[in-house]
């Protein structure tokens, strides 16, 4: 989905973040605009992760602001940054839903936490969503009874309880075949074309990537080296490395495909 404004609903500006003294990400600076699906993509140990750990909320960062439909994030504190939080909605990649509980149970557990609202009301609300991810008549189920796919989209589902305006994915498409994870792609783009939701997913996907990113940001040691459409990164981009990702070729063959070397 294109994005329905120009005003942006996250900006992350100056981002620094590590563990301890290891910098992982240093002056990271980017934006998402409402209604996107946005995503972050690198190689492995490039600090995706812990950059959307950052945006919400785990760890604190070492300098920079990451601003949530108009707030900080980083500084704010009780009543503000509960309200920030109920903004946005994630899913891991493992799913992590509780396999003790059934799908229900699961939804309503942000319900529980944010809410006063009524045991009834809570489970029409839990039906509705398990409904909106593909999932009604399932509300009984416990996670153990649901394929990989099933179970990813049950997380969807209790992170969309509380409505927010932002779900972030990391690695929706992990661990599923081919079918399963184009069936999560056609559900992401279906709940940001009819409900309006801002999506910030982290994968590496090619697939995925194509399927259903406006906007990708790459990064690579700590920094953003590149931004914008796959498609025009894939033909256009400056960067062999960021290349060779979207066309799948190692930067050795990049170069020889460039130079027309057999």
């Amino acid at each position: 989905m294109k994005p329905t404004s120009d005003t942006h609903i996250i900006e992350v500006k100056g981002l620094t973040a590590g563990y301890g003294a290891d910098i992982i990400l240093r002056d990271i600076s980017f934006t998402v605009y409402p209604g996107e699906v946005f995503c972050i993509l690198g190689g492995s140990g490039c600090g995706k992760s812990t950059l959307m750990k950052q945006m919400i909320g785990l760890y604190h960062p070492k300098a920079g602001a990451i601003i949530i439909d108009g707030d900080d994030i980083v500084t704010a504190e009780g009543r503000q940054r509960k309200n920030i939080l109920r903004k946005i909605g994630v899913t891991y990649q493992s799913g992590a839903l509780f396999g003790s509980m059934t799908l229900k149970e699961n939804i309503k557990l942000p319900l529980e936490e944010f809410t006063r609202l009524p045991q009834d009301a809570m489970n029409l609300i839990a039906s509705m969503k398990l409904k909106l991810v593909g999932l009604a008549g399932f509300g009984d189920h416990l996670p153990a009874e649901l394929s990989g796919g099933m179970q990813k989209r049950a997380a969807i589902a209790r992170a969309m309880a509380l409505d927010p305006r932002i779900l972030f994915l990391d690695e929706p498409s992990a661990g599923l075949d081919p079918i399963t994870s184009a069936g999560l792609d056609a559900l992401v783009l279906s709940l940001a074309k009819n409900l309006g939701i801002t999506f910030v997913v982290v994968t590496h996907e090619l697939p995925s990537i194509y399927a259903i990113a406006d906007r990708v940001i790459m990064l690579d040691k700590g920094k953003i080296v590149a931004e914008g459409a796959p498609a025009e990164l894939r033909e256009k981009s400056d960067n062999i490395w960021v290349r060779a990702f979207f066309n799948r070729l190692s930067p050795h063959d990049q170069q020889q495909q460039q130079s027309g070397t057999p």
